[in-house]
């Protein structure tokens, strides 16, 4: 049909202009935060693209719900502002009537959510916490970028190096500051590396440099001149198959373990879906625009509602997972709760415009 159409050929626009906007907004935090991790040597440099990709993946079921209410809310009120949806409505075209081209639209955002919740996200995020754990085993120097300076694992030293040789195994012209205890070391050396013995233990080995030792404040400082220069490093070992948390495990294991984090966790991987199918029809009656409110009054109070029922599945989760509620009382709760309120909005703009249902 005609209108169905013009309908999807806007909702299409709209849709992929407010994704873009999100993504691109999202993106460029994430990339931001995870800078200033990398900066203050939380996370390797060459490591922030993986990271941004793991992160990506967690907000993208967010933006693909907020990107179809946003679409379906402008697109509809335009037709109301423009008094399109009169002249539709004069032809015999009710408000029912735009239900199934406006879910048939929805439906393909919605089953990617779906996918993403249930297989792609718990994939992504225990691929992520492998990748943490594996970096977590690498020596210290590896997370060193030239012309940065770093901070240790354990907070006790401080790196800054001048640049890399060209296989990355070792650094030139390094700096360390070091605490033990109240005594400080400051060291200087032309190049430096780690080099692990037959025995498994592993040191940071300095060439041809001097290091200064003492107690800040006071005139009692050592001064060393030395050839090479072997610091002790602690050998981390992580277990890759330690246990990952709730958010992390595939769907069928959380079915099979029902703990109460399981079931929380299984509440909001569904509540996304369901969310976005009910917030797609809420849309219909919240685009109505009213002349005397102004054109942003129904796009302001539809954000509104959107972050009150986000909101809402993180408090349920939470309830879930505190045995406050149960899984399907939970879910109910929510989620009927926003169905009753869609259907009482569908009947008063019904009621009101007297529009017919089919």
């Amino acid at each position: 049909m005609l209108f169905r159409r013009a309908l999807w050929r806007e909702l299409v626009f709209n849709y992929l202009a407010v994704f873009l906007v999100l993504l691109t907004i999202t993106l460029t935090t994430l990339f931001i935060r995870l800078l200033g991790d990398a900066a203050h040597g939380e996370l390797a440099v060459n490591a922030v693209l993986a990271f941004l990709g793991f992160a990506l993946f967690n907000f993208l079921p967010l933006i693909l719900s907020l990107s179809l209410f946003a679409a379906i809310i402008m697109t509809l009120s335009r037709l109301y502002r423009e008094s399109e949806m009169v002249v539709w409505s004069s032809a015999g075209l009710g408000l029912m009537n735009w239900v199934g081209p406006v879910m048939a639209f929805a439906l393909p955002v919605v089953l990617s959510i779906a996918v993403l919740n249930f297989a792609v996200i718990p994939w992504a995020l225990s691929k992520k916490d492998e990748f943490r754990q594996l970096l977590d085993q690498r020596d210290e120097l590896a997370v060193i970028s030239p012309g940065m300076f770093t901070e240790s694992k354990n907070a006790d030293k401080v790196y800054f190096v001048e640049a890399l040789t060209a296989n990355g195994t070792r650094v030139k012209n390094i700096f360390m500051r070091s605490v033990d205890d109240k005594e400080q070391g400051v060291t200087f050396a032309e190049q430096g590396e780690h080099r692990q013995l037959p025995g498994g233990q592993r040191y940071l080995v300095l060439e041809s440099g001097h290091r200064y030792e003492g107690v800040p404040g006071s005139l009692d400082y050592k001064i060393f001149r030395f050839g090479q220069y072997w610091m002790r490093t602690e050998q981390q070992t992580v277990s890759l198959h330690q246990n990952f948390g709730a958010n992390a495990l595939p769907t069928l294991t959380l079915l099979q373990h029902p703990t109460a984090d399981n079931q929380a966790e299984f509440a909001w991987r569904c509540g996304f879906p369901i969310s976005a199918t009910l917030l797609a029809l809420l849309a219909m009656p919240l685009s109505f625009v009213n002349p005397r409110a102004g054109r942003s009054f129904s796009l302001i109070l539809a954000m509104l509602v959107f972050v009150i029922y986000v909101n809402m599945l993180g408090v349920v989760e939470a309830w879930i997972a505190q045995q406050k509620l149960g899984m399907l009382a939970g879910m109910v709760l929510v989620h009927g709760t926003m169905a009753l309120i869609m259907a009482l909005m569908f009947w008063q703009r019904i009621s009101m415009r007297g529009l017919r249902w089919w």
